[in-house]
Order: C-alpha cells, then sequence, then structure tokens
C-alpha cells in the first residue's frame, strides 16, 4: 500500500511540471521585444496586464461601452483582435466578444488560481488580453473572450 500511495504521489508531482501549463516563449511570437523596451512603449497600466498577466478592474474601461462599427486592436503592436459585430454585453465588467479576428489571438494556458484556464494572447506580441470561457452567447459560438480593455485600443470604421 505504501508503494502505491509512493507511486501516485510520484506521478502527481510530475503530471503539474507538464507543458500545458506553460506560456509561449517570446520568440514564438513576430513581435519580440525585452521587458526594458515594452515598459518604455507602454502606460504602466498597459504593462502590468499585457506583459506580466495582471486583470484591470472590473467596469473600468470605456471599451465597455463602444457600439460603433470598427476595430480592437493589440494597445502593444496594434494586431487586429476583434470586430465590434462580435461584441456583447456580458454584465462581467470587461469587454466580451463571442469570436476573434482569424488569426488575431493565440490560446494558452494559465493555472495561477489553482484550476486551469484558456489564456488569450495576441498573436503577433504576445501580449497577455485576458481568458475565454463556455458561458457566452449559444446562439452565436457559446464562447466568451472576457478582455482587458487596457490590453486593446479601438479603431472606428470610419478610420479604417
Amino acid at each position: 500500500m505504501r508503494k502505491f500511495i509512493f507511486l501516485l504521489l510520484a506521478t502527481l508531482m510530475m503530471s503539474c511540471n507538464g507543458n500545458a501549463q506553460k506560456k509561449k516563449s517570446s520568440e514564438n511570437f513576430e513581435i519580440s521585444k525585452s521587458e526594458k523596451e515594452w515598459k518604455q512603449e507602454l502606460t504602466s497600466a498597459e504593462f502590468q496586464v499585457l506583459r506580466k498577466a495582471a486583470t484591470e478592474p472590473a467596469f473600468s474601461s470605456d471599451l465597455n461601452k463602444i457600439k460603433e462599427p470598427g476595430t480592437f486592436v493589440c494597445a502593444a503592436c496594434g494586431n487586429e483582435l476583434y470586430k465590434t459585430e462580435y461584441k456583447f454585453m456580458s454584465g462581467t465588467g470587461w469587454p466580451s466578444f463571442d469570436r476573434p479576428i482569424e488569426g488575431g489571438v493565440s490560446l494558452g494556458r494559465d493555472s495561477k488560481l489553482g484550476y486551469t484556464r484558456d489564456e488569450v494572447h495576441c498573436a503577433k506580441c504576445g501580449g497577455h488580453l485576458g481568458h475565454v470561457f463556455d458561458d457566452g452567447p449559444r446562439e452565436t459560438t457559446g464562447k466568451r473572450y472576457c478582455m482587458n480593455g487596457v490590453a486593446m485600443d479601438f479603431v472606428p470604421a470610419k478610420n479604417q
């Protein structure tokens, strides 16, 4: 019985170090900069969210209110992420979308809270944007891409 318990514990300990929890390294993205370069280019809030995976306070983003046609882009590199037509009011306090623009985002794993979530990154620079959940609108994709507004800028359609 002791051998079984030891083997079980050893297996569990080794499985906690799997690749699924590792974030993509910066060299896997088209744009790769040092921490110092990102700090010089981003505001303090943008740096904390995009490069350190922080979360902005709920209901703090003006992007929650945007309904006009346009595109939400990465605040770090300008990569196109979401269209206004994909946006919906989730009631969570963060800008929410039912799908990204094709090729705009990449997904990783985040286990910082003690359980695994799908983390959303900018596909071009690797900046942390937020998380994706399976509680979005059933009539479309069923997904909720819950984004930090500070990680994005909005470009109205008339300016594109």
